[in-house]
């Protein structure tokens, strides 16, 4: 018998391989990208009543009199040793910055992405095993119009009626300040509702459309009609043979859409003034602050390649014909 990787580990490897691949081309677009932004970003960086002595040494401390092969290859080298460069505007390292908003966008997006698949897995079961009835008929126009929704359009008007007019929740920011103990907790738990929703509003119709579409094709295999004639009751057909086949295309959506919900979750950031690192690159480009831009697109797209491999990962382990494919 050949000695060669096990199959678990080779899938494993070939999917890693492809995300630092996938990382790599992420960082070099983005690079070149903020180049061809307008604006001197030496105006970020050296004060214009400076002398032209004084603004060329601080250009030459930041690099920026380089050239742009020059500039990325610095760029490549310091992201090989973790280094994410220097803000422009604050004099402090880009890590620094990106770690103090890192946790908001965590607690952002994981929240909407628990939310969504645990109303998305109910709602698409019921509408599976109920077909042709209203409840699937109401889920299928739900999912069609949520997908068709725009995620600022939806915070405006989340935070106009149920902020503004209304007034049953906070309209922005991530906390009220003076706030302690436990009451902080839900402070920031409030906070968090109108830009959750508004994301949730926007991805759940993907997932129950999917779910709801998998699981009726699931229902109809011969193994769950097997099932169903032994006298199994229905919801255990349902909840335990079929579900779980019918998770798998899910589970691909999840990590798929994990690049969308980042990229909502930063005009999200900016609607509701929300401290993550969306509201930080929207700040970082109109003070054409390179560094933070370029950590911060960095850190998302290592966000999304990461669960993407992790989905890849779980989807071999409920399905092993795709590790052996």
């Amino acid at each position: 018998m050949a000695l060669g990787m096990p199959p678990v580990i080779g899938f494993a490897a070939r999917r890693l391989g492809r995300g630092l691949l996938t990382l790599w081309f992420a960082a070099t677009v983005t690079f070149l990208l903020l180049r061809l932004l307008p604006g001197d970003p030496a105006l970020a960086v050296a004060d214009p009543t400076m002398t032209p002595q004084t603004r060329q040494i601080l250009l030459r401390q930041y690099g920026l009199d380089q050239s742009l092969a020059s500039q990325y290859g610095k760029y490549l080298w310091q992201l090989l040793h973790g280094n994410l460069g220097v803000s422009f505007t604050r004099q402090v390292p880009v890590s620094t910055v990106l770690l103090d908003r890192l946790p908001w966008t965590l607690l952002l997006t994981g929240s909407s992405l628990l939310v969504t698949v645990a109303a998305g897995i109910p709602l698409g079961v019921l509408a599976a095993t109920h077909p042709r009835g209203w409840l699937d008929r109401l889920v299928q126009v739900g999912g069609v119009v949520g997908q068709s929704l725009f995620v600022p359009s939806v915070g405006i008007f989340l935070l106009f009626v149920l902020g503004l007019q209304l007034h049953w929740l906070p309209i922005g920011g991530a906390y009220r300040p003076g706030v302690y103990g436990a009451a902080w907790y839900g402070d920031v738990a409030a906070h968090l509702v109108l830009p959750c929703l508004s994301l949730v509003l926007v991805q759940l119709g993907a997932y129950v459309l999917t779910l709801r579409t998998t699981l009726i094709e699931a229902l109809g295999e011969d193994y769950c009609v097997l099932a169903g004639a032994k006298g199994l009751p229905n919801r255990t057909v349902v909840w335990k043979h079929a579900l779980r086949n019918a998770l798998l295309p899910t589970t691909t959506l999840v990590g798929l859409q994990l690049g969308l919900l980042v990229g909502g979750a930063v005009l999200t950031e900016t609607v509701y003034a929300y401290p993550g690192i969306g509201r930080g690159i929207y700040e970082a480009v109109t003070q054409l602050d390179y560094p933070v831009l370029q950590g911060a697109f960095v850190l998302l797209a290592a966000t999304v390649v990461v669960a993407n491999v992790l989905t890849d990962l779980a989807y071999g382990l409920l399905d092993p014909r795709v590790r052996t494919a």
